[in-house]
């Protein structure tokens, strides 16, 4: 790798500043970039004009006017010999004479565009790379509450209004009175059955006329 830095020219009205990441991490392979340009009419800059680290260059608002500003400001770059070469990102068949004129005199030209570049300005470059939107850093987030049935939503209510914890024939009675719950219509068809099924919700006594239920210890609110 030469001495010389390499220079970053971006034509800001041509590529997305949603890619300036994946830029400036393709042009990094190339060592510090001291120049730093994004070109283009300011007034459809928006985008990049919030991106740190770049340098806005008015181009004005005529016919091709950011390309004429770039390729000027590329050769005079490549007359100053204070750069290696460019890294150009654009997708614009309109850099193509640019990138083979200096490619032709020894100053590396590496393309930086999005999968819709013309293969004329590719192949133009000393080397072209591909430019991917770089995935967003996803915050962590809290997993998801389990949502209970409806049945053991309203089991779990009636045993919390009790304290923690009730008779299963009680249970049974206010199931029928305030939801119009039968359990014999249910394949477990009793109370005992259908609670003990679910170890992971409910914990019963032994059996007996005194018998309760218990939230299992999962499911009690954490003191």
């Amino acid at each position: 790798m030469s001495e010389l830095p390499f220079a970053l020219l971006i034509d800001g009205e041509n590529i997305s500043s949603d890619l300036a990441p994946a830029i400036f991490s393709a042009a990094r392979k190339h060592g510090p970039l001291p120049i730093r340009r994004v070109y283009g009419d300011a007034a459809r800059l928006n985008g990049w004009s919030g991106v740190p680290g770049l340098k806005v260059v008015h181009s004005g608002s005529g016919k091709n006017a950011t390309d004429l500003l770039l390729c000027i400001e590329a050769m005079e770059l490549f007359h100053s010999r204070h750069v290696a070469g460019v890294v150009l990102a654009a997708s614009d068949r309109d850099y193509t004479h640019l990138a083979l004129h200096l490619r032709e005199r020894g100053f590396p030209v590496v393309g930086l565009g999005e999968a819709k570049t013309p293969n004329c300005f590719r192949l133009s470059c000393s080397r072209f790379e591909t430019l991917a939107a770089m995935p967003a850093k996803l915050e962590p987030t809290a997993p998801a509450a389990v949502r209970l049935p409806q049945l053991d939503q309203a089991i779990h209510e009636m045993i919390r209004a009790e304290g923690g914890s009730m008779a299963i024939a009680i249970l049974g009675s206010r199931m029928h009175s305030q939801h119009k719950v039968l359990i014999s219509t249910f394949p477990d068809k009793t109370w005992r059955a259908y609670l003990t099924a679910r170890p992971g919700l409910y914990q019963c006594d032994p059996k007996g006329s005194a018998a309760k239920v218990r939230l299992a210890p999962a499911q009690r609110p954490v003191p």
